[in-house]
């Protein structure tokens, strides 16, 4: 299936590792150019000359109020058009509600729903009918996570704004999606398993709670990013699509 990717132009945040350089991978694959951001220069760098010619590196926080116009202008200078971004940004500290600081809350506040929030108002602005707006959020969207409070409560906020963002986008003829990712084999998600006394039981645990009975790969997840983006999926906005191997039981 060809997904009409050829030399599009996307931007994806928070794209150094994790599912947002998964989604930049596949982008390139099928011959989309793409930004890649993250906060740190190195990574940034290296990220970028991994995906090779048809990826150039933003060092930028999602939270800097400059960012949307830096990566926008980028793309525009680099590749000479704009069609998509992809907003994904490190998911924000662990903890239980008597855990996390308000100072966590603030800096998470920042980056991963305010930051999110400009991004995509700045990509509204300059996109015309066939762009889109995508966003990494969290199966938390429908049913809170143990022990990743603030995650719960940014996440499902973000979907909010995602879908009303989608109502007044939608005569313009630009998509808003969102994807909620659950145990995708990141560096994260094993970060988050090494939390516990025990992280190949808490693995265990975690697949056994899951259909498919495994971790999702990045790729996996990369490539349904991908079609979401991409002209193929011309028809499809305002929707919350889960990448989590059935783990979401409801409908």
């Amino acid at each position: 299936m060809d997904l009409g990717l050829k030399d599009r132009v996307y931007v994806v945040t928070g794209a150094t590792r994790g599912l947002g350089h998964a989604a930049a991978r596949e982008l390139v694959a099928d011959g989309a150019k793409v930004v890649v951001t993250g906060r740190d220069e190195q990574r940034v760098a290296d990220a970028a000359a991994g995906l090779g010619p048809g990826a150039v590196g933003v060092a930028v926080d999602n939270a800097d109020p400059q960012a949307p116009d830096l990566l926008i202008a980028a793309a525009r200078e680099h590749f000479g058009r704009f069609d998509g971004i992809l907003v994904s940004v490190g998911g924000p500290p662990p903890g239980f509600v008597a855990d996390n600081t308000d100072e966590q809350w603030q800096t998470a506040f920042e980056s991963v729903f305010l930051g999110a929030v400009r991004v995509a108002r700045a990509a509204a602005e300059e996109l015309e009918a066939g762009g889109v707006i995508g966003f990494v959020l969290s199966g938390s969207v429908h049913e809170p996570i143990p022990g990743l409070t603030i995650s719960n409560g940014l996440r499902p906020g973000l979907a909010g704004f995602a879908k009303s963002l989608s109502d007044e986008l939608g005569p313009r003829g630009i998509r808003v999606v969102g994807l909620l990712p659950a145990r995708i084999d990141t560096d994260r998600v094993r970060e988050l398993d090494k939390l516990s006394a025990d992280p190949e039981a808490t693995r265990a645990a975690n697949e056994s709670r899951i259909p498919l009975r495994r971790y999702g790969r990045p790729e996996e997840f990369g490539r349904t990013a991908a079609f979401l983006l991409s002209p193929a999926a011309s028809y499809l906005t305002g929707v919350m699509v889960p990448v989590d191997g059935g783990m979401r039981h409801g409908f």
